[in-house]
This record gives structure tokens, sequence and C-alpha cells, in this order.
């Protein structure tokens, strides 16, 4: 049995919620402007990455795992220009999340599920 740890299962669900509800949110944003806003296109494209990782992370795909890590860090380094809270909330998500994803067992878990495939 190849069970899921149940860190990757709540990141993963993290990952789709913030998906589809910052894509629900900022699409409504991008229909009510009078000029095409490709700023809110580019959020929406990393909306989409976060449910696409989300999807592919409770899959136990490894590159999903490296996806979250980089969609993370990309807001990382986005805070930068923001409130200094603001980088240390983010950077300790991060730093979160990279220590759960790869805790001894969830890398058990991923290359097991990568083994399984080939």
């Amino acid at each position: 049995m190849n069970k899921r740890p149940l860190a990757v299962t709540l990141i993963g669900c993290v990952y789709l919620l913030v998906g589809v509800v910052g894509f629900v949110f900022h699409l409504r944003e991008l229909v009510s402007r009078d000029t095409f806003g490709y700023d809110v296109v580019l959020i929406e494209l990393t909306e989409l990455l976060a449910l696409l990782f989300g999807v592919f992370l409770l899959q136990g795909q490894n590159w999903a795992r490296w996806g979250v890590l980089a969609w993370m860090a990309f807001h990382v380094l986005l805070s930068v220009f923001h409130a200094l809270r603001e980088f240390i909330v983010h950077a300790l998500i991060l730093a979160i999340i990279a220590w759960f994803l790869f805790r001894p067992e969830t890398s058990r878990y991923f290359s097991r599920h990568s083994q399984n495939l080939m």
C-alpha cells in the first residue's frame, strides 16, 4: 500500500483551493475592467499553476512537489517589494511547505510512486 502522507494531502488541497478561489476572484477583476489587463492575465496563470500543482501533487507526481516550491518561492520574491511582514510570512510558509514535502517519509512516497509509473 502506497498511502499518501497527510501533509501531501493537506498541501495539495490548499493549492487546489488557492487556485480555484484566486482564479474566480481575479476573473471578476479581469471581466470588470474597461481595458485588457495583462497583469491580471498573469495572475490568472499563476492561479492555474497552483491548481495544476495541487492536482498532480495529490496524484503523487514528484515534479508537482517541485512546482509547489517554485510557486511559493515566486511569491516570496514578489513579497520582497512589499511590506517586510508579508515577506517574512511568505518565507515561513515556503519553509514549512519545503519541510513537509521533503521529509523522509514524504520523499519515499514520491519515489515509490514514480517507480510504480515506470
